[in-house]
């Protein structure tokens, strides 16, 4: 696959793991320390990350397959976009990011859906959950961000998540099951 000059131009800027500083923070998400991303995964200390559902017009969700290259769920169908925050980012912003660095959609806003509290369930993560709601645009995965993806339905979700929970991150079938991809959904 070749990848686009202007997207090769974007990801000389992705930091890796073990040069992205993200903020430690303590049980209450207040920020204590600023350490390399890997090390803070390492040494199981509380951090920030963000997951984005991004709609298309017909209200099917993306899901994105994760690189093979990911150290953790290599190969799984995870929610549309998610990632780290940065050191001095807020969590929107580090939402709006990685729509585009993942999925090469750019928006302005996002809605803030849920936050979930760090714990081993979420890698000792402070998770905050935001919607893109429908959109008019076809995400185009970055190839060494993503394997690919695809849009799909609330039936098509549940098969997934019932039938081939171990194809999906934890994070995805958490959601699914807490009622929170399909805003009509009820459990």
């Amino acid at each position: 696959m070749t990848v686009p000059k202007s997207l090769k131009r974007n990801l000389k800027s992705f930091p890796s793991p073990a040069s992205e500083l993200v903020e430690v923070v303590d049980e209450k998400d207040r920020p204590i320390a600023v350490m390399p991303l890997l090390e803070v995964h390492k040494q199981c200390l509380r951090h920030r990350s963000v997951m984005v559902l991004l709609y298309n017009l017909q209200g099917k969700i993306f899901l994105q397959k994760r690189g093979q290259a990911k150290a953790l769920y290599p190969g799984r169908w995870d929610i549309s976009a998610s990632g780290h925050v940065q050191a001095g980012e807020s969590c929107e912003d580090a939402a709006l990011r990685e729509l585009q660095e993942e999925l090469g959609i750019q928006l302005d806003s996002l809605k803030l859906k849920q936050r979930v509290g760090a714990g081993p369930n979420t890698g000792w993560e402070f998770v905050s959950l935001y919607s893109a709601g429908k959109i008019n645009q076809h995400p185009a995965p970055a190839p060494l961000e993503l394997a690919g993806g695809y849009f799909v339905d609330e039936q098509e979700l549940e098969s997934l998540v019932v039938n081939f929970r171990d194809l999906l991150t934890p994070g995805l079938a958490y959601f699914w099951e807490n009622g929170l991809i399909f805003p009509f959904r009820t459990f």
